[in-house]
């Protein structure tokens, strides 16, 4: 598994931006994808993770209603569209696959839940 995470960039509160995460291998399709995120000074935390089974979909509290992850198992990429963003969401993005499972309804929150990670794209916001 060869994961990379793109799409980083500056943001002003309010805005938007989409990443992606693309891996060469064309493994993702089987796995669930999870986000996780590193602010500065902080402990990486779960962002969101998509389903390997049936694409479902869930989120910490801090951006349900405002971010949105999807796959194109057709093309080996996930994103992670986030809309109005806030400083708070300012940090390192991270995508990781849950290579232990295929084709799951487990979706894990824990960083242990997820075997392969990428190298991560920065996200800033700010006015």
């Amino acid at each position: 598994v060869q994961l990379q995470a793109s799409g980083g960039g500056e943001a002003q509160p309010g805005g938007s931006l989409r990443l992606s995460c693309e891996d060469s291998s064309k493994n993702l399709d089987y796995h669930a994808v999870g986000w996780f995120r590193q602010a500065p000074g902080k402990e990486r935390e779960w962002v969101s993770c998509i389903r390997s089974s049936d694409s479902s979909t869930y989120y910490a509290d801090s951006v349900r209603g405002r971010f949105t992850a999807s796959r194109d198992n057709d093309n080996h990429v996930a994103y992670l569209h986030m809309n109005s963003l806030t400083p708070e969401d300012t940090g390192v993005y991270y995508c990781a696959l849950d290579t232990s499972r295929w084709y799951s309804d487990f979706c894990g929150t824990s960083q242990r839940d997820f075997s392969a990670w990428g190298q991560g794209t920065l996200v800033t916001v700010s006015s």
